[in-house]
C-alpha cells in the first residue's frame, strides 16, 4: 500500500512544529517578540555560540518565520508574523492546562 500524501498546509505546519521543538529556536522567537536583535545579542542572551544561533535562524528563515535587514554590517532579525507569537502563547496555555491537570 502506498503512503498517502498529506495536504501541503499540514506538511508545512508539521515542519514548523519540528523546528519549534528545538528549545533554542523556541526561545529565540520569544526574544524576538520584544523587537529586532542581532545574532550576537541572541547568542549572548541564550548562552550559546553565534554559530548555533545562525543555524537556528537559517531554519526559521527557511520556514519564513523570521526576516532580517542589514544595518552597519549587522543583521537584525525579527519575527515576520504576529501569528507566531499567538501560536507560542497557545502552546504555553496548553502546557499550563496539562500541568494543572496533573496536579
Amino acid at each position: 500500500m502506498a503512503k498517502k500524501k498529506i495536504p501541503e498546509v499540514r506538511y508545512r505546519a508539521s515542519r514548523v512544529c519540528r523546528t519549534l521543538g528545538n528549545p533554542t529556536a523556541y526561545e529565540m522567537l520569544h526574544m524576538l517578540r520584544s523587537g529586532p536583535r542581532t545574532p550576537r545579542q541572541l547568542a549572548a542572551a541564550l548562552g550559546v555560540s553565534v554559530a548555533v544561533v545562525s543555524d537556528v535562524l537559517r531554519s526559521l528563515r527557511q520556514l519564513d518565520l523570521v526576516r532580517y535587514e542589514v544595518k552597519w554590517r549587522e543583521r537584525f532579525y525579527w519575527t515576520k508574523y504576529d501569528t507566531v507569537h499567538t501560536l507560542t502563547a497557545a502552546l504555553e496555555a496548553l502546557i499550563e492546562i496539562i500541568l494543572a491537570d496533573k496536579s
